[in-house]
């Protein structure tokens, strides 16, 4: 038990910082729901621990786990996340200016508008997860990842500068 453990806490400290990210950006920003939906995903991966054939690396794993978990709960008729809450704390941003606020705003709003795949996509790739972990994760071949992440940016950005 104690190596099972030990193994737990290192995949643990491994992943732990980009999937709460990951879940923060499918939560526009709302720390609390960010942080239930990341406790829910390493319950899940230390519940179905033994499940992990390794068809995948532990990564995709857990990260499709992340993903899933958010998605699910979203999916539920009593969650409707709003950008209002992604900064809803200003002692937590006092070093970062009102413009940065306005377009980290609108970058998550914008992101919010996405399908859920795609909104998916470019959320793990905003984690610098590497292309083919992201591309293995949604099951799509890697050129064909790179081209609708080429899109995404694009349309992001389009609707970052029309507001």
């Amino acid at each position: 038990m104690i190596h099972i453990e030990r193994d737990f806490k290192e995949i643990y400290n491994k992943h732990s910082d980009k999937v709460y990210r990951l879940c923060i950006g499918y939560a526009a920003g709302d720390e609390d729901l960010a942080k239930d939906w990341h406790q829910e995903t390493f319950i899940k991966v230390w519940n179905h621990r033994k499940s992990f054939k390794g068809d995948s690396s532990i990564s995709t794993w857990i990260y499709r786990i992340a993903v899933n978990t958010c998605l699910s709960d979203l999916r539920t008729p009593k969650r409707k996340v709003t950008t209002e809450r992604l900064v809803s704390d200003q002692t937590d941003f006092n070093e970062i200016s009102e413009d940065r606020t306005d377009m980290i705003q609108k970058m998550y709003h914008c992101i919010n508008q996405l399908t859920s795949q795609n909104k998916t996509l470019i959320l793990m790739e905003l984690e610098e997860i590497p292309q083919l972990t992201i591309a293995n994760t949604a099951g799509l071949e890697h050129g064909t990842l790179r081209t609708r992440l080429s899109r995404i940016r694009k349309s992001l950005l389009k609707c970052i500068k029309n507001g």
